[in-house]
C-alpha cells in the first residue's frame, strides 16, 4: 500500500536530474525577481498583479480583497483594470457555488473559459487572498510540472531545447498579469503526455479543462484527432472525441443559462490582417510627426518581434519534410493564423493581449522539431530569446507606476 502511495512521486523523481534543478531554480528565481519588480510599485502587494481595475470593483465590492490594490485607470479606460480580475471575480462565484456572473463583464466569450476559475475556486475557500494565492500557484505549479513531462517526451537529444519551454516569454507575460494562457497550455502538455502514456481518463479530464480554460489548446487537440483518424486507431478517435463532451455540455448549460450567448461570439474577432495592416500605419504615422516621440516610438516598437515571429513561425511550418509532424504543423499554422486575425482594437494596440496568443507555439515547435530534424528552427529560437530579453527589460526596468489606491 505505502509503494503503491509513493510510485507517483518515484515516476516524478525520475525526471529530475541536476540539470533540470538548476533549470527549475533559475526560472523560480527569475519569477521571484519578476513578481518583486512588480510588487515593489504597489507597496508590496501581490494583489497588484491581479489588476483590479475600479470601474469593475465598483460593481462587485463584496468579492473584492480588502487592502488590495485597484487601479483608478487612465485617461479613456476608466479603471478598467486587466483580465485577471475577470477570472478572480468568476472564481468567487464558483466557490459560493451561485453561478452569478460577476456584475460588469462580457459573458459571451468570457464565461465559456471556466477552466482556469474552477481550478482557482479549489483555494477560494481560504477566503478572497486564498483565491489569489491559488491565481500564482496554479501558474507556477503546472508550467513546471508540464516543463518536466515536455522534458520526458522530446528525445534526448533535443531536451535541451526544452529551456524555450520553461522560459517562454509568453507565458511569463501570462503569469505577469496572471491571466489563463500558461494555465491552458500546461493542462495540454499534461493531456498529452497522459495521452502518449496510455492514461485515457486523465487525458480526457486534463483535456476538456484545457479547451474550458481556452480555446486554442484546440489546436494542439485537433490536429492530433485527424492523425488518429487517419491512422484509423479508432480507440484513440473516441479517446479524442471525448475530450468534447464536458465542453459541449457548459457550453449548453449557458446558452441557457444567457439567452443572448452564443458560441459563434468568437468570430466576431476574426479580422484577417487587421490588426498588423493598422500597427504598421501607426509606426508609420508617429515617424511621420513634426515632433518625433521617442518613447511612443519605442512602445511601438516592442511589438514587431512579434511581427517578425509571425513570419518565421508560418515559413517555418512549411520547412523540412512536410510528411513529418503534419500534425504539429496543423497546430502552428493554426496559432499562426489566430495571430494574422486578430484585430487592432482588441489585440495588436496591447503588447500583452497579442503576445500572450503565441504561448502554445514554443511546444509545438518543439515538438515538430522532435519529428523533424530539417524544419528551420534556429532563427526562431534566436527571436524568441530577443523577446524574453525585452520582457524583462521591460518588466524590470521600464514598466511605469500607474495610479491606484489600496481598497478597503
Amino acid at each position: 500500500m505505502i509503494h503503491r502511495f509513493f510510485k507517483p512521486l518515484n515516476q516524478l523523481l525520475l525526471f529530475l536530474d541536476r540539470r533540470i534543478l538548476i533549470l527549475t531554480f533559475a526560472y523560480v528565481s527569475l519569477i521571484f525577481i519578476v513578481s518583486l519588480s512588480y510588487w515593489k510599485r504597489y507597496q508590496w502587494n501581490p494583489s497588484s498583479m491581479v489588476n483590479f481595475g475600479r470601474e469593475f470593483v465598483l460593481q462587485n465590492e463584496e468579492e473584492t480583497p480588502k487592502n488590495s490594490i485597484v487601479f483608478l485607470g487612465e485617461e479613456g479606460d476608466l479603471g478598467a483594470g486587466y483580465d485577471g480580475q475577470i477570472f478572480y471575480f468568476f472564481s468567487r462565484s464558483l466557490t459560493n457555488v451561485s453561478f452569478e456572473w460577476p456584475k460588469g463583464f462580457d459573458e459571451s466569450y468570457r464565461a465559456p473559459r471556466i477552466g482556469y476559475p474552477f481550478l482557482i475556486s479549489l483555494f477560494g475557500f481560504l477566503g478572497k487572498w486564498g483565491s489569489i494565492f491559488g491565481m500564482y500557484f496554479w501558474n507556477l505549479f503546472l508550467w513546471i510540472l508540464s516543463f518536466f513531462a515536455l522534458r520526458k517526451l522530446l528525445p534526448e537529444d533535443l531536451r535541451h531545447y526544452s529551456i524555450f519551454y520553461l522560459f517562454n516569454p509568453f507565458a511569463l507575460g501570462s503569469y505577469y498579469v496572471l491571466v489563463s494562457d500558461s494555465v491552458m497550455v500546461s493542462l495540454v502538455i499534461l493531456a498529452y503526455y497522459c495521452f502518449l502514456n496510455h492514461k485515457p481518463l486523465a487525458f480526457v479530464l486534463l483535456s476538456s479543462l484545457a479547451i474550458l480554460t481556452k480555446e486554442p489548446a484546440l489546436f494542439f487537440l485537433f490536429p492530433l484527432g485527424l492523425s488518429v483518424l487517419i491512422n484509423r486507431e479508432w480507440k484513440k478517435v473516441f479517446l479524442v472525441g471525448s475530450t468534447l463532451l464536458i465542453p459541449i455540455l457548459w457550453h449548453s448549460y449557458l446558452s441557457y443559462r444567457f439567452p443572448n450567448w452564443r458560441a459563434s461570439r468568437l468570430t466576431d474577432f476574426i479580422l484577417p490582417f487587421e490588426g498588423m495592416i493598422s500597427y504598421t500605419e501607426t509606426i508609420f504615422y508617429s515617424m511621420n510627426q513634426s515632433v518625433i516621440q521617442w518613447k511612443e516610438i519605442a512602445r511601438l516598437f516592442s511589438r514587431f518581434p512579434l511581427v517578425l515571429l509571425f513570419f518565421l513561425g508560418t515559413i517555418s511550418a512549411f520547412t523540412g519534410k512536410l510528411k513529418k509532424g503534419w500534425e504539429f504543423r496543423i497546430g502552428l499554422l493554426f496559432t499562426m493564423f489566430m495571430v494574422a486575425t486578430a484585430g487592432y482594437y482588441h489585440f495588436w494596440s496591447v503588447y500583452e493581449n497579442v503576445s500572450r496568443m503565441f504561448t502554445i507555439s514554443v511546444p509545438i515547435f518543439l515538438f515538430l522539431i522532435a519529428r523533424d530534424r530539417e524544419v528551420k528552427y534556429k532563427e526562431y529560437f534566436i527571436l524568441l530569446a530577443i523577446v524574453l530579453f525585452l520582457f524583462l527589460l521591460k518588466a524590470i526596468f521600464i514598466s511605469k507606476t500607474l495610479s491606484y489606491q489600496i481598497w478597503n
